[in-house]
């Protein structure tokens, strides 16, 4: 853990556009850092809210990514703030906000300039590099390969630091960082990885056999995915969005993205009390909710 230091006082607004919500908070958001002297960029694509941003300012030299929407809206935005150096805010005007630092209505939102000079913390999270095709592609949540339009089982090899692992029949094969594995990959049966802990996990989705497990491995770790059906396609997804068609007997590789994501937060992440809150771990069924 760090503390946010400011190269300049610009920010950058990451906003989800479909939700009139997100939109109005867009302008509270802007209003009270250009009333506290910062200069607002904001993400090419995201026309309806350029008359909010400062003439010249660019995004990819802002102090501080501050996204509006949902943990989806915070995923998209990774992918930028991570190439930039830049650190994440996610305030949350979706439905679980499980990764966003801050809820819809929290007071401390109208007080964001104060609290980003008073020193934010910063949190380093892994995140996933995929190679396919010659690109490369990025996964802060996980990476899929899952099969195509078919009916069948498709049979999947699994390949670990190039020692060959497994031939899993099944609809496709998810890996996670510890940051995902509260998402598709808890979904999927796997395990709750926490982000603390320098792994991956990997998992098999709807195997034809009783014995298949989830795996926990190094994230030093280089895998290799093959479709190893001649008479089907799969789909390579990276946090949720189908990037690239796989065709039959190639193999995308998954292996640590160079640069970490990073999150900044008011404080410290009580990651286990967040479950407890966001998720019910460790709740009863019985238990009224919050």
């Amino acid at each position: 853990m760090t503390k946010l230091a400011l190269a300049s006082k610009m920010i950058t607004l990451y906003v989800d556009s479909a939700r009139e919500t997100a939109r109005s908070l867009a302008n509270e958001v802007a209003a009270s850092f250009r009333g506290a002297g910062y200069q607002i960029a904001t993400w090419k694509g995201q026309s309806y809210i350029d008359d909010l941003a400062t003439a010249g300012a660019l995004a990819r030299e802002a102090s501080l990514f501050i996204t509006i929407g949902g943990d989806g809206t915070l995923l998209r935005a990774a992918r930028v703030a991570t190439e930039c150096g830049c650190p994440l805010l996610g305030i949350n005007t979706g439905r679980l906000g499980f990764l966003t630092e801050l809820d819809y209505g929290d007071p401390r939102i109208a007080h964001l300039p104060e609290l980003v000079e008073q020193g934010l913390v910063v949190e380093e999270r892994l995140a996933l590099q995929a190679e396919y095709g010659g690109k490369t592609f990025f996964a802060l949540n996980d990476v899929v390969v899952r099969k195509g339009d078919v009916s069948r089982i498709v049979p999947f090899g699994l390949s670990l630091s190039n020692e060959h692992i497994a031939d899993i029949p099944a609809d496709g094969i998810c890996v996670s960082t510890p940051t995902g594995s509260t998402a598709y990959f808890l979904s999927a049966g796997g395990s709750i990885i926490s982000p603390q802990v320098d792994a991956f996990g990997i998992v098999p989705l709807l195997p034809h056999t009783l014995f298949s497990r989830p795996l926990i491995v190094p994230a030093s770790s280089s895998i290799e995915i093959t479709c190893d059906s001649e008479i089907a396609h799969a789909h390579l997804e990276c946090d949720g969005d189908v990037l690239a068609e796989i065709g039959p007997n190639t193999v995308v590789k998954v292996h640590k993205n160079p640069a970490s994501a990073r999150f900044a937060r008011l404080s410290k992440l009580r990651f286990f009390e967040r479950l407890e809150q966001k998720m019910r771990w460790g709740v009863s069924i019985k238990a009224a909710p919050r």
